[in-house]
């Protein structure tokens, strides 16, 4: 079980009514909590407790309708989506409790002066490197605006500007990364066909694609409700449309694409993993058409080559640069 989940079963008498688990990690922990239900933006982690927990998750980026007494947050990664999350709850918790759970190296410490924002808050318990925090929410705010929090900036491309909607906790919050702005640069020649932005964040590749490609059919795929929420916003923004998907790892990606392009998530959480990455590179060939082709950015140390040539084809690097590289195969 996840440690957190343990440092919150310490006390457990906390929670006799209904209690929302906001963040909360795919373990047992509803089980153990019979008057909890679940609110999750990974859809990786949503579509194990729905098979565990049916009807007792809800996936999205606002909070669940349903009533309920108590809330837990588990702290994200990201400052400001532990703002918009902390105010959305309590929002809904006056006079109530919202408790703060999350690691020590994740912030936790720091984490409880946001929370300090809505009461006097207090350090329940410290275990397992984790800390869990309480407050009795007597300065209720108003319901935030997600789409009033969200940050907007332009982007210069050859063909125009590209207005960009990145919302709190997607990635390369309100700037454009390095790794996406080189892989902008390398997108020419792009097959026809079904174009897929893999791990697609606020959605910058994908408008990119559908913007130059505009006859081809693009979709976006996300783990991560707000990027999802953001990529349908950058996409709205200007005036395009294309498929977006919410969705774990190549498995959720469509089939029969003529190209993946991807800048592939690196973090779960506070942890980093290259799980995603080297599945999308096993897996890959499986969603392309014969002819098919990879092009990703990563980072110059991370030896994917090997990888890429023994599941997809020929690697070629189209760009060795400020650390990253920009690798292209082609479906054997």
């Amino acid at each position: 079980m996840d440690p957190r989940s343990e440092v919150l079963l310490r006390q457990a008498e906390l929670f006799q009514g209904p209690l929302l688990l906001a963040g909360l990690p795919a373990d047992d922990l509803l089980g153990r909590l019979p008057n909890a239900r679940g609110w999750s933006w990974h859809a990786g982690e949503q579509a194990l407790l729905q098979a565990r927990f049916a009807g007792r998750c809800q996936f999205g980026t606002a909070v669940p309708e349903r009533a309920f007494d108590s809330a837990v947050l588990f702290l994200p990664k990201s400052r400001e989506l532990t703002d918009y999350l902390l105010q959305a709850l309590a929002a809904r918790l006056g006079g109530r409790e919202l408790l703060l759970v999350g690691e020590k190296r994740g912030g936790i410490e720091r984490a409880a002066k946001q929370l300090a924002a809505y009461g006097h808050a207090r350090k329940l318990d410290s275990a397992r490197h984790c800390q869990l925090w309480q407050v009795s929410v007597s300065r209720a705010p108003a319901s935030p605006d997600l789409e009033g929090l969200a940050r907007h900036y332009q982007l210069q491309l050859h063909d125009g500007p590209l207005q960009v909607v990145s919302l709190p906790g997607v990635f390369s919050h309100g700037r454009l990364d390095r790794g996406t702005a080189l892989l902008l640069d390398q997108l020419d020649g792009m097959p026809a066909g079904h174009l897929l932005d893999f791990g697609c964040g606020a959605g910058v590749l994908g408008a990119t694609l559908k913007r130059r490609y505009p006859h081809s059919r693009v979709s976006l795929l996300d783990v991560d409700a707000f990027a999802v929420a953001s990529s349908r916003l950058t996409l709205a923004a200007n005036g395009l449309e294309a498929e977006v998907i919410a969705g774990d790892g190549i498995d959720a990606a469509p089939s029969g694409l003529a190209a993946i392009l991807s800048n592939p998530p690196f973090h779960q959480g506070v942890h980093t993993s290259y799980q995603a990455t080297e599945q999308l590179l096993r897996q890959a060939a499986q969603h392309l058409q014969p002819g098919g082709e990879l092009r990703l950015v990563a980072n110059s140390f991370l030896k994917y080559p090997p990888l890429i040539e023994q599941h997809l084809g020929s690697c070629q690097t189209l760009k060795d640069a400020e650390g990253f590289r920009i690798y292209r195969a082609i479906r054997r």
